[in-house]
């Protein structure tokens, strides 16, 4: 198998792809199902599906990531895997520490993009469709089964209806937030460029005006607009698409190797803690330290103090006084004094 393709790349997008070509067959009762007027979408996610493998795989081969992933994969069974994949992935409580304005921030985003794929892809591909009797009911269907009956101008029906426009005000109001928070706070204002940090965010607000300009089209101008308006809302989610995987977005679908990550540093640490050679206080596992410290080898990379410790046997701040001390001559590391918190508001 491996021989039947130039790279992992390659394997890997080509199988993803195909198992996709058959979810759809088997979604839509074999390609009786598909709405062509959203065929764009099909071929964008198609060259997302590409550049994400592209992206993934290059990261994934880096000697740090493979670690995490390799030792990530062997804790998932891990008793606090359920909690820490909903504090990273559903209730973004990591964020919450930072203020209220960044968590309100990240779950209107987040929840806005990941809520509309859940819609937009089933409709996409044909996993979802609905059809209508003549009794006013819509009848809900899933991968060709029937999943529920709902009054046409009921509730659900509406939340039904209107789900995308509820996830564009969602994105709206965290680009807001996003937005304002890059023009007033200092940190930020340092530190952002306009392709990395602003792009992504006029894309989405992009994406998400011209969805709510097709239903404005639809019930306030009954119609009139409504094919260029498509055209333009297409054209844009396609873009946003195909730049996901090599922006500041990839890491919405990345966000899940987090949880690896997380059960890496907590299962080692309540192994073993590695205790600074200085200060003698615990900063990390000693299977993190000794990674670290496997991983610049096999890179060529010695960071070694005179007194022949390693860098990565070093606290973060014994390592930031070392680091001073090779510029001012003064041995800072060695005085037994401990740093104040810093506040790094800008």
């Amino acid at each position: 198998m491996d021989r039947a393709f130039a790279s992992k790349f390659a394997r890997s997008v080509f199988l993803t792809v195909c198992g996709l070509v058959i979810l759809m067959g088997v979604g839509s009762r074999w390609f009786t199902h598909l709405d062509l007027a959203l065929y764009g979408y099909m071929v964008g996610t198609v060259v997302f599906i590409g550049g994400f493998f592209y992206r993934f795989i290059a990261w994934a081969e880096r000697p740090p990531t493979r670690i995490i992933l390799t030792k990530g994969i062997k804790l998932i069974f891990r008793r606090s895997t359920p909690q820490t994949a909903a504090e990273h992935l559903v209730t973004y409580r990591f964020i919450w520490n930072r203020g209220w304005y960044r968590w309100t921030q990240h779950v209107l985003l987040g929840w806005g993009c990941i809520l509309s794929a859940f819609v937009t892809f089933p409709l996409v591909f044909g996993w979802m469709y609905f059809t209508m009797e003549d009794n006013g009911m819509y009848t809900v269907v899933g991968f060709g089964i029937d999943l529920m009956r709902i009054q046409a101008d009921g509730l659900l029906g509406f939340l039904f209806y209107n789900a995308l426009n509820i996830t564009a005000f969602m994105v709206i109001g965290g680009v807001s937030m996003a937005l304002y928070r890059r023009v007033r706070n200092m940190q930020a204002r340092a530190e952002q460029t306009f392709v990395y940090d602003f792009l992504p965010l006029y894309l989405l607000l992009f994406v998400s005006l011209t969805g709510l300009l097709l239903t404005f089209c639809n019930i306030v101008l009954h119609g009139y607009g409504h094919p260029v308006v498509t055209l333009v809302h297409q054209w844009s989610v396609i873009v946003t698409l195909i730049y996901v995987p090599f922006g500041k977005l990839a890491h919405i679908p990345f966000r899940p190797m987090s949880v690896f990550a997380r059960n890496y540093r907590e299962h080692y640490a309540e192994q073993e803690m590695k205790l600074c050679k200085v200060c003698g206080s615990g900063f990390a596992s000693a299977e993190q330290s000794n990674d670290v410290i496997a991983v610049l080898n096999a890179n060529d990379i010695e960071f070694r103090t005179e007194d022949g410790n390693h860098l990565a046997e070093l606290c973060l701040p014994c390592r930031r006084k070392y680091r001073m001390s090779r510029f001012t001559g003064i041995p800072t590391h060695r005085i037994p004094v401990k740093e104040a918190n810093q506040n790094a508001r800008g």
